[in-house]
């Protein structure tokens, strides 16, 4: 294993630790279609990693004539009630995840779901899988805003520049480099340009503690 390690490691949740876009899309799909509206695949890719009063303030915009909190509930309901059938876990990511609690790595899962959408996942993994959680509902300003990636490296101790962060959308992706964290972005539903700014990995397939690692590694010693 290599000697220079991240700090922590911090985790999206909806499009990098489970594949639970799918399910958002076709709640929204169904609560706009509800109200007589029309909601497209393509309108839904751009709620990819968006916070969810953003989401609420755009689907009332198509018609849904629900209050932000009531949207956010009754959307959370719904991807929850797919999510006890199945929990679509992507590849590769509780692999690492628990060789990262092997090796005594901190992690923190920071998303803009609500607490009790993160709650439920947390509770599928393995206990202590995350040390810390930083949800949606927890914080003033959504992502691309850092807020919730400075929140999560403050409640671990450590400053989120020492951070690896994993993301899968442009927007969750924004919001964790302007943080100051190392980045990785895994696509998924949304494509990834390459940029100065994160790295890209294809998939977390068989990566490892030494490849984030070797990644933190070189970002110190670009940055010295």
């Amino acid at each position: 294993m290599t000697d220079l390690l991240p700090a922590a490691v911090l985790w999206d949740m909806d499009g990098t630790l489970i594949d639970s876009e799918p399910y958002w899309m076709s709640s929204e799909t169904e609560l706009v279609e509800s109200f007589g509206g029309v909601w497209r695949h393509e309108d839904a890719v751009t709620l990819v990693g968006a916070g969810l009063l953003h989401s609420a303030a755009v689907l009332r915009g198509r018609g849904v004539d629900l209050s932000d909190q009531e949207i956010i509930q009754r959307l959370t309901d719904r991807v929850l009630e797919q999510i006890e059938a199945a929990v679509p876990w992507r590849p590769g990511a509780r692999k690492l995840l628990a060789e990262l609690g092997e090796a005594g790595i901190p992690t923190a899962l920071v998303t803009m779901s609500i607490r009790r959408m993160a709650d439920s996942i947390n509770a599928a993994l393995p206990a202590g899988s995350f040390t810390r959680i930083v949800a949606g509902d927890e914080v003033t300003h959504a992502k691309p805003h850092p807020a919730a990636y400075l929140r999560a490296a403050e409640l671990l101790g450590v400053e989120a520049s020492r951070c690896i962060a994993i993301e899968d959308s442009t927007t969750g992706l924004a919001s964790a480099v302007a943080s100051g964290a190392v980045c990785i972005g895994v696509p998924l539903h949304v494509p990834l340009e390459d940029s100065l700014g994160y790295t890209i990995w294809p998939t977390l397939e068989g990566r490892t503690v030494d490849d984030l690692g070797r990644l933190y590694a070189a970002s110190q010693e670009s940055a010295a």
